[in-house]
């Protein structure tokens, strides 16, 4: 066993060290200086930004900038992909972190989302050129960027709306003379196209009233310039064949952007718009997260080795036979209920719960109230199953002195990461980053909740594992309990999407995206689970563990509405 710990240590070492050295070597290819910044708004808010220079771009020798911003419940490093190219191609980039989102201060929403704050800050820069800046947006950055735009009109040259709209519900209404030179980039299968303009399919957007007003014209084709850039009233569509939340892994996405910036902004350095190199960076955070839990899961293994925590280590209780009719109707419980489940506990904190200060996250409120639903439902469940042989009482606070030390050993490595390289440990928008102050005292307000419903769920996949089986079907297995329902969710659920174009749960387009994150969180539990089950016979280790990671990854990846 402490031979494994070591295994598994080492590696995740090699991985997290490996994969931050070289993410952050892609995003300062060529030169570029890449710095977390803070400042602080008209309304003494304290924003946070990442500040991408690229060589060359000084006082005396100013280049074009661009603000990038990122959508709801995401932060700065969203933007990578955007603010990378951008960056290559001579632009200075201010990737900001919304107000209430990252480590920005604030409420979210407050300020137009920060968006003049930002705006005003890259302007102040003394290596930006301020006659040549653009605004670029993904969803609610998208509203960020236009309450830039009607906050000071005459700041910025070109503007890229991706995924977003003009009008209600968050911003002024478009006109053909207003915002300036606007390419509007919207996915073929973009989740939210009823709320951003109007219409039950993204790729019918051309025919949105809304949009047709922007353009000052009934027959939009995609591709084609409408107005003047000279004039500042260039309009022009694009649909990339991806979703919403895809546009952050799109090369075409991203490509639209830097294609309508080097048409409208002077001063960049040329470089074709399939010149792409973001994606390995993406990789390379990809594996670092990977690291992170080989580290977690090794750092568990060799503490549990030392003499004080001797009590927890117990073997796993008697294993089930077989899969006989009784194990699939757990297993069908497990992976089905929580699925079933998600979008009647989300909606109803939106509709009854409004955040708070004592509950200031709604989605970390919505997570919580479903995992307590579920463990609820799963404890009354577990009091009529097939009785198991009577156990020793859990050792409380030995099993949460363990997940506090492994814990404590994954933070500091990742925290060392963004000191040392300026990166987060993500995947497209799975991601992993430091807690600020504001955030870790969230965190503990929801830790409680979420760790009992954790422990409650590794107890009842605890009861799922079977004699004989091998480690790919046992931990296999495992993950399919846990994240099977939402992967036969999102399979029908796309599947009609791809086929149609019109999403099944298009009543609610921002829980649906939030359930494509279940999958590899869910997947990741079990993991966990499985793992510590296998040597301390308990859920209460592995809960307290998954409690701790569960709490920190939605808290920090959020938005917070009341500060």
């Amino acid at each position: 066993m402490i031979r494994k710990g070591w295994w598994l240590f080492l590696l995740g070492l090699v991985l997290v060290l490996g994969g931050s050295w070289q993410a952050s070597r892609i995003q300062t290819a060529g030169g570029i200086s890449v710095q977390d910044i803070r400042f602080r708004s008209p309304a003494g808010t304290l924003m946070s930004a990442l500040l991408y220079v690229p060589p060359g771009a000084t006082a005396s020798t100013p280049a074009p900038g661009i603000l990038a911003v990122h959508g709801y419940i995401n932060s700065r490093e969203t933007q990578d992909g955007f603010a990378i190219e951008f960056a290559r191609r001579g632009y200075v980039v201010l990737a900001l972190d919304q107000t209430g989102h990252g480590y920005s201060g604030g409420a979210a929403f407050s300020e137009g989302f920060g968006g003049p704050a930002g705006l005003a800050q890259l302007r102040s820069l003394p290596m930006v050129d301020k006659a040549n800046i653009g605004l670029e947006g993904h969803s609610m950055g998208g509203w960020t960027a236009l309450a830039a735009a009607a906050a000071m009109p005459g700041a910025y040259r070109a503007m890229v709306l991706q995924g977003s709209s003009t009008g209600k519900p968050f911003a002024a209404d478009g006109t053909p003379t207003w915002p300036r030179n606007l390419a509007l980039v919207f996915s073929r299968y973009d989740e939210f196209s009823k709320i951003m303009w109007d219409v039950d399919r993204a790729q019918d957007v051309a025919g949105s009233a809304k949009l047709q007003a922007l353009f000052g014209t009934t027959a939009i084709v995609p591709g084609r310039i409408y107005g003047r850039i000279a004039d500042g009233t260039a309009r022009r569509l694009t649909q990339p064949i991806t979703t919403h939340p895809g546009d952050h892994i799109s090369h075409a996405a991203i490509g639209d952007a830097l294609d309508w910036f080097g048409q409208t902004l002077e001063g960049g350095t040329p470089l074709p718009a399939d010149n792409q190199i973001w994606f390995g960076k993406e990789i390379a955070t990809g594996m670092a997260l990977v690291g992170f839990f080989a580290i977690l899961v090794g750092s568990f293994d060799l503490l549990l080795a030392l003499p004080v925590f001797a009590p927890l280590r117990r073997a796993p209780p008697p294993a089930n036979p077989r899969r006989d009719a009784r194990w699939w109707r757990q297993f069908a419980f497990a992976a089905l209920w929580p699925a079933i489940s998600f979008f009647p506990a989300f909606i109803l904190v939106t509709l009854a719960l409004p955040p708070s200060s004592l509950l200031p996250q709604t989605v970390t409120t919505q997570v919580t109230l479903w995992a307590l639903i579920n463990a609820g439902l799963t404890l009354l469940l577990l009091r009529f199953a097939q009785p198991k042989p009577p156990r020793p009482a859990p050792q409380w606070l030995l099993a949460a002195l363990l997940a506090l030390a492994t814990m404590a050993i994954g933070y500091a490595t990742l925290l060392a990461m963004a000191e040392w390289f300026t990166v987060d440990s993500r995947f497209w928008v799975v991601a992993l980053k430091p807690l600020s102050a504001s955030q870790f005292r969230i965190a503990l307000v929801y830790l409680v909740p979420i760790t009992f419903a954790q422990i409650v769920m590794l107890a009842a996949l605890g009861r799922l594992a079977v004699a004989g089986d091998g480690w790919i079907r046992r931990y296999g297995a495992a993950m399919l309990a846990l994240a099977g329902g939402f992967i036969l969710l999102l399979v029908i659920d796309y599947g009609v999407f791809f086929a149609t174009g019109q999403l099944p749960t298009a009543f609610d387009p921002l829980t649906t995206v939030i359930a494509i994150q279940f999958v590899p969180l869910l997947a990741i539990i079990a993991g966990i689970g499985t793992f510590i089950w296998a040597r301390t016979g308990s859920a209460v280790p592995g809960g307290m563990l998954c409690g701790l990671f569960v709490t920190w990854y939605v808290v920090a990846g959020t938005a917070t509405q009341v500060s």
